[in-house]
């Protein structure tokens, strides 16, 4: 059980007269680990520090907050985040799902990019070489073909040859 020591304030009983000084009054020494709870170090209105009984405050309490609605954006947004996710991991596992099929596409891809490669640059080395074979002999010599053409005056009629050289 708790037992409160008590503590006696006395003030002086004449504060007004000018030629009254008070005695001192001898007070016990408390230290502060002491000081019971609940009680407090007070200054009186002549200047004099005591202990007193002390009424702890309390914090004014802030109102409660009215509720308010919430946002339509706000209702919006916590809708579409999961659809998106859930759109997000479907599609992660539509991929991993197509990846052999998107794997054997692009090396179908590769291989009709290097046809289409190699026709252009094939084509026309076998035209080269067909039109070589059936032209000559095979000795590799070409015909030189020149043509002179002449005319005098401005409507003057034009002559010209034709020389063929092996």
């Amino acid at each position: 059980m708790h037992t409160e020591t008590p503590y006696e304030i006395t003030p002086t009983a004449r504060y007004s007269a000018p030629y009254y000084r008070p005695t001192p009054v001898q007070q016990p020494v408390i230290l502060p680990a002491e000081v019971p709870p609940g009680v407090g170090w007070v200054t009186l209105p002549n200047g004099v520090r005591t202990l007193a009984y002390t009424h702890p405050t309390q914090t004014p309490t802030a109102p409660a907050a009215a509720s308010q609605p919430i946002p339509a954006w706000a209702k919006t947004t916590a809708l579409l985040a999961p659809t998106v996710g859930g759109g997000i991991a479907a599609a992660g596992i539509g991929l991993s799902y197509a990846a052999p099929g998107l794997i054997a596409m692009s090396h179908a891809l590769w291989s009709a990019a290097a046809l289409i490669v190699a026709a252009v640059t094939a084509v026309p080395l076998l035209i080269r070489g067909a039109r070589r074979a059936t032209t000559g002999s095979g000795s590799g010599t070409s015909t030189h073909i020149t043509q002179n053409i002449t005319a005098t005056g401005l409507f003057g009629r034009a002559n010209g040859t034709i020389n063929h050289h092996s």
